[in-house]
């Protein structure tokens, strides 16, 4: 099941490279060496089961995760509270969730409708950011398309600051293909207020776009605290492991302080080779070979 697919069930249904193999080292920043995942990479997973499948992530060593499918007030079909707990209980720390903007459908818990009570349990989730994750196609059909979803982000953004989380928007390749004469991206960038609305950079996205991710963190400094870590194969450009495609990771991770990088996530859309468990393990390994 695609992304697109998967999000637009609606929220509060249980939700059913360059391969480097060098000796050459560089230091990630101690502030996110705690290396996060986006379970989204394990959905049908946690569908199935959903403890089991975190207690795996935390045994396989990730300490970070950050969650979708929020609604009306639930977690995969768990309150908020309990959803905690057992969060806590295998020492996993929720940093982020993904939430669609409730346009497509007024979903409960999106920006459009109920949005102060998902940041409430957002807090209770000890969470410190909130990311819109995708946009539907009825939403990006026109550059206004796009400025609406830049005061969206920016009226998220005034209720998350109130309770001291940080408003972020989640990026695929569309926003980088010009529409109407301009780049979308740059329409969202402009139209969102630095200090209330930041971005989570999808390293592979970008690069998919035929974009250099560096370029954007210069040109946006400190706005970029968060970002998805998944490689590109080669030949085929799909999906792959950290460290088994084509992105040159040690040039991107020398820009963190650039980016204003506070914390990454692991994520593989879809598996062409091996199981997610097993490139989820493949991925950190990866990263853990870095000289901290």
């Amino acid at each position: 099941m695609d992304r697109r697919n998967f999000l637009n069930l609606g929220a509060g249904a249980l939700l059913t490279s360059l391969i480097v193999k060098s000796n050459t080292s560089i230091s990630l920043p101690k502030k996110v060496k705690d290396i996060g995942i986006q379970v989204y990479t394990l959905r049908d997973l946690m569908a199935k089961d959903l403890v089991g499948t975190l207690q795996k992530v935390a045994e396989i060593g990730y300490k970070n995760i950050e969650l979708f499918g929020y609604g009306e007030g639930k977690y995969f079909g768990k309150s908020i509270t309990e959803m905690r707990k057992i969060t806590d209980d295998l020492g996993l720390k929720v940093v982020s969730a993904h939430y669609l903007t409730g346009q497509g459908g007024n979903a409960w818990g999106t920006p459009v409708n109920q949005w102060e009570k998902a940041v409430e349990d957002a807090v209770k989730m000890g969470q410190k950011y909130m990311t819109v994750a995708f946009l539907l196609p009825d939403e990006r059909k026109s550059l206004n398309d796009y400025k609406k979803v830049s005061d969206i982000l920016n009226k998220a953004g005034e209720i998350t600051a109130k309770y001291g989380i940080t408003m972020a928007y989640h990026n695929h390749d569309f926003e980088f293909i010009p529409l109407e004469g301009q780049v979308p991206m740059d329409v969202l960038l402009k139209n969102t207020q630095a200090d209330l609305v930041k971005f989570e950079l999808d390293i592979y996205w970008i690069k998919k776009a035929g974009l250099d991710p560096i370029q954007f963190f210069k040109q946006n400094k400190g706005r970029v605290p968060l970002w998805h870590v998944k490689d590109m194969e080669k030949e085929s450009g799909d999906f792959a492991p950290v460290g088994d495609g084509v992105i040159d990771w040690m040039a991107i991770f020398k820009e963190e302080k650039t980016a204003g990088l506070t914390h990454f996530f692991v994520e593989q859309d879809n598996h062409k080779y091996g199981t997610p468990l097993e490139n989820i393990e493949k991925s950190l390994k990866w990263l853990r070979s870095f000289d901290y």
